[in-house]
């Protein structure tokens, strides 16, 4: 017996191979609270961990969401993929065997294509690599490379290539190893003639740096130029596998020292994270042509809570580190901002002053965010000049009072005083008045809660207090928790009350229970977890698994559960009827009110017995 075509043995084994924190773990930053792994939710934005493991249980919920499962369950919700195919990469992953037909389950286009494309793009990673290191058209690019500081293990380790300055050499190799061209032009590795007769490579005469997803699959390439050639990079367009808005740059190589270090250093680009690691920092990623957004700062809190901006340190460069901050800070990260002197980017710094200064003085010395927007407040400020000064104290005062720690705005009304010598007093009395002009700014009354959305929906706030839920609807979430972890409480719930549960997806939830002990297993709540192919069933399971058993101290009180809900159908009923003779008064008809409250009794009576 199995789910579909999956033997149940080959499910056990791919979740004990597996364990849930491990599995959570590559896409979630979790902490240990207790018995619990929090985190932040991947499935939803929310500022506060609402996101649990219980790696007792082998399990997953989220408050805020509710979806909840076990390992298989997570990898489907996360990588968007069937039960089906959530075992096999599971299975694959463990180095369990792949023996079962799944045939049956044909992939859908999109998954198909998806799939061409992967082969395609590690198909061209590794020509392009073999170009480089092993022909004379890769030599000139070779030395280029060597020029820069790229040792032969620094080549190996980020799998760089080289695209000859040839038209069709690679339409040439996919066409030979049997792709087809329109799917690779949507792909971004070939690019239709404008005449509309046949295809060119997309890339030519570039260094070649392939760019891989969370899970070390060449999905994009960027290729820079050698000489004065604009653009000076280029990149893979938009495509099946790759967005330039979510994909961070070295992200599934970093991602264990980032998790090691609870921090990630961001830079601008390729080069520099390839430099940096050469240095020893094996925790930075890259965005990829496009400016930070709101979805790179989410991948990467879900990985850590600080991160480090390494940007160029040329005015561009620090502009873009200026904008930065407010995006991770909304994102809920900690940041600090590396100062580059000399308007040098990481790769040049390196070259000019070693890795071990890199790492010192630029990584391990980055600094506050107060102190940078400070230092970047001066770049135009000719501090000679009085008027510039006053403007530029003002305006430093200001940020300052925007503190919310009463110790960090004292330590930088310190510098302040002790570089332009005004008293701190002085300085504290700006402060007091900017903190005053604030307070009368704000809105009168009662504060105005910000209540932060922690649940998809479309655009309506929230409920703040869930909908109250009837005494059955309690008890069956009470008996079920206890089902879950006890099999012969089961087995009496089995014979007592059957499928008299009131709410239909309980039912199903017990019958899967029945059937699940059926088969001689012992509780195993992943496991029980791996029967409920639904995503709603998983979730609604994992949160009642969350109530726990500690509340049923005996058989009674499981006998008193299934009594509440034997109960309810009466006690709908005569709440319906009740309604029903209330009806029949009002429209004039007291005979059939007086026959429909007898019939009440009657029932009452049913249920006092």
């Amino acid at each position: 017996m199995g789910i579909g075509r999956i033997p149940d043995e080959v499910i056990e084994a791919v979740l004990k191979a597996n364990d849930i924190a491990d599995v959570v773990g590559k896409h979630v930053h979790l902490t240990k609270q207790g018995h619990y792994l929090k985190g932040l939710c991947p499935f939803h934005s929310e500022k506060t961990p609402s996101f649990t493991v219980t790696p007792e249980r082998q399990i997953f919920h989220c408050f805020g969401c509710n979806k909840g499962g076990n390992s298989i369950q997570f990898t489907m919700e996360i990588e968007g993929l069937t039960f089906s195919e959530a075992v096999r990469q599971l299975a694959e992953e463990a180095g369990i065997p792949v023996t079962w037909d799944d045939a049956g389950s044909e992939p859908s286009p999109d998954q198909q294509e998806r799939g061409e494309l992967l082969k395609a793009y590690e198909l061209v990673a590794r020509v392009y690599r073999s170009i480089l290191m092993n022909t004379a058209q890769g030599r000139d690019a070779l030395s280029y490379l060597r020029t820069r500081g790229m040792s032969d293990e620094l080549l190996e380790t980020f799998q760089i290539g080289y695209a000859p300055n040839m038209w069709d050499a690679l339409v040439k190799q996919l066409e030979k190893s049997g792709f087809k061209l329109p799917l690779m032009d949507q792909g971004g590795l070939v690019s239709a003639k404008s005449d509309g007769q046949g295809y060119v490579d997309k890339f030519r005469d570039r260094v070649m740096i392939p760019i891989h997803d969370a899970k070390g699959r060449v999905i994009a390439f960027g290729g820079r130029a050698m000489g004065d050639v604009q653009p000076k990079y280029l990149n893979s367009p938009e495509s099946l596998l790759f967005h330039k808005s979510r994909s961070l740059y070295n992200l599934h190589r970093a991602r264990a020292e980032i998790r090691k270090r609870e921090q990630a250093v961001l830079f601008e680009g390729y080069f520099d994270v390839i430099r940096a690691w050469d240095a020893g920092v094996h925790h930075g990623v890259a965005t990829m042509g496009t400016a930070l957004t709101k979805e790179h700062a989410e991948a990467l809190k879900r990985l850590t809570g600080e991160v480090v901006v390494c940007y160029d340190g040329d005015n561009a460069g620090q502009a873009a580190a200026y904008k930065s901050i407010a995006i991770l800070e909304q994102a809920g990260l900690s940041v600090k901002i590396a100062m580059l002197e000399g308007g040098k980017d990481p790769d040049e710094y390196i070259a000019a002053y070693g890795k071990d200064r890199f790492v010192r003085e630029i990584i391990e010395g980055a600094v506050t965010t107060t102190k940078f927007r400070l230092v970047y407040a001066r770049r135009n400020v000719r501090l000679q000049d009085e008027a510039d000064r006053l403007r530029y104290l003002r305006g430093a005062v200001k940020l300052i009072s925007e503190l919310a720690s009463p110790i960090e705005r004292e330590h930088y009304l310190r510098d302040l005083s002790s570089e332009f010598g005004i008293s701190i007093e002085t300085l504290k009395q700006d402060v007091a008045q900017h903190l005053l002009r604030k307070e009368k700014s704000e809105p009168a009354g009662d504060n105005n809660a910000n209540l932060w959305n922690n649940v998809r929906n479309n655009g309506k706030e929230a409920d703040r207090d869930p909908p109250l839920r009837s005494a059955s609807h309690n008890a069956e979430r009470l008996l079920l928790a206890v089902m879950m972890v006890d099999r012969e409480v089961c087995r009496h719930v089995e014979e007592r009350l059957g499928d008299g549960f009131t709410v239909e997806a309980h039912a199903v939830l017990a019958a899967y229970l029945y059937a699940f002990y059926a088969q001689d297993n012992e509780p195993n709540l992943s496991k029980y977890l791996a029967t409920l192919q639904d995503p709603e069933l998983s979730s609604l399971a994992s949160s009642i698994a969350m109530i726990g058993a500690s509340h049923a101290v005996n058989e009674r009180v499981i006998d008193d559960y299934i009594a509440i809900i034997k109960k309810a159908p009466l006690q709908q009923e005569i709440k319906r009827k009740e309604e029903e003779a209330i009806h029949a008064e009002r429209t004039g008809d007291p005979l059939r009110a007086a026959q429909i409250r007898i019939e009440m009794i009657t029932l009452e009576k049913q249920l006092r017995a």
